[in-house]
């Protein structure tokens, strides 16, 4: 009987060390298939990682595409300087079509003609910052370059006792 007992003692030890071994198999096949699903997610991370260089190189370019694209746009347009803030009263466009010939040194043939014109920012009333400057869209492409070329020989003008200062208009990558 002290036989029987014990090898019905080692047989429920076999049962329980069993059905341990069995869950423990059990989690190593999860842990198993977890790992190939981590493994997995690193090899597409690295392939992406992988191709961050070259999606860099593409972002350079298409930046500088951006740029050059909006450059090409501004073309046209010049930047005004040191005017001071309502002194144009309403009208940005009138009071640069009157002002700008009577300037030293600029005279349009055919006459100034701008698209558009306009204060970059708030207008300030405050005289003691510097006033916002003044952005205009000249009509012909030809007159914006004369107009900085001369601009860059004579220097800053004098309107009212105030200096002028006239510079292309570029975008923020160039600036």
């Amino acid at each position: 009987m002290a036989v029987s007992g014990r090898l019905e003692g080692m047989d429920s030890n076999i049962s329980a060390l069993t059905a341990k071994t069995k869950s423990i198999h059990s989690d190593f096949a999860g842990f198993q298939n977890h790992m190939v699903g981590l493994e997995t997610r690193i090899t597409l991370a690295e392939d992406r990682l992988n191709m961050l260089p070259d999606r860099d190189q593409e972002l350079r370019y298409l930046r500088s595409k951006v740029i050059d694209l909006e450059d090409r746009s501004c073309r046209d347009n010049v930047s005004f300087f040191g005017i001071p803030e309502c002194i144009e009263g309403s009208d940005v466009k009138h009071f640069l079509r009157d002002t700008l010939p009577s300037l030293k040194a600029l005279t349009f043939h055919p006459p100034l003609e701008l698209q558009r014109a306009h204060r970059i920012g708030p207008v300030c009333q405050d005289h003691t910052t510097q006033p916002c400057p003044i952005i205009a869209c000249l009509l012909r492409h030809e007159q914006a370059r004369q107009l900085l070329t001369a601009a860059r020989s004579h220097g800053p003008y004098m309107h009212e006792g105030h200096g002028i200062c006239i510079a292309a208009d570029f975008s923020q990558g160039n600036q």
